[in-house]
């Protein structure tokens, strides 16, 4: 898979040269391009922002170097690409399953109060947003959006299960894990994970994935809940 950055603080993104994704980018089952949008400004100064017209605090994003960078990074426009933004579209596991059947995806990082609207209108072609609340650039949404989208590519993890089974993979949060020792701090691993009965087992993780959405996220368990009442009617 082909990811693509555009920012002005491009050492930021050396944290993706080590762990799983470091791992991933030296078998090149990952190839991450990180480009300075400096370099494409045309003030003698690389100046990439000035004050906004209708005043307001804080600076803007000049369109010009934003432009170039995107053109000359994806030349064919052959990249889906994407400005990391609070007003976007919230990510989720829908979301991150979607962007990883993409070729490639360009994420365009900006900063300060934000980018001149007339770069989205141009050149953007979705805005996706990691949350409710604001940071001080899209560096660290854009670097939660890689590590997301790149544990669904072929041979990232080492194993399918890894995403089959985990958190929001079939709408619930996940069950509890344990591993050795069997008993910790006077705590024992539940004595049904311990009888290699594989349906009980699977009983008692679903169990516990619906009783832990029910309390931290009953939005997820509502919507659990109706979608199994529905299927359960299709099938009758």
């Amino acid at each position: 898979m082909k990811i693509k950055v555009a920012t002005i603080f491009p050492e930021m993104f050396d944290v993706l040269d080590v762990g799983i994704l470091g791992k991933a980018k030296q078998k090149g089952l990952l190839d991450v391009e990180v480009v300075n949008i400096r370099d494409y400004s045309t003030d003698k100064h690389k100046k990439t922002d000035d004050a906004p017209f209708g005043g307001g605090a804080g600076m803007v994003m000049t369109p010009q170097p934003l432009h170039d960078t995107i053109n000359a990074m994806d030349k064919d426009h052959s990249a889906r690409r994407i400005y990391l933004s609070p007003r976007g579209k919230t990510l989720d596991q829908k979301m991150v399953e979607r962007l990883a059947r993409e070729e490639e995806i360009m994420l365009v990082c900006g900063s300060y109060e934000g980018i001149d609207e007339r770069i989205i209108a141009l050149d953007i072609d979705e805005e996706i947003s990691i949350g409710d609340y604001v940071l001080t650039g899209g560096e660290l949404p854009a670097m939660i959006l890689i590590n997301a989208v790149s544990r669904y590519v072929d041979g990232v993890l080492g194993s399918s299960e890894s995403t089959s089974e985990e958190s929001f993979s079939n709408g619930l949060l996940e069950y509890p894990q344990y591993t050795r020792p069997q008993e910790f701090e006077g705590m024992s691993v539940p004595q049904v994970l311990l009888g290699g009965n594989h349906k009980q087992i699977e009983d008692w993780r679903l169990a516990q994935s619906l009783d832990i959405t029910r309390q931290r996220r009953p939005d997820l368990y509502d919507e659990y809940i109706k979608k199994t009442q529905i299927n359960n009617g299709k099938e009758k």
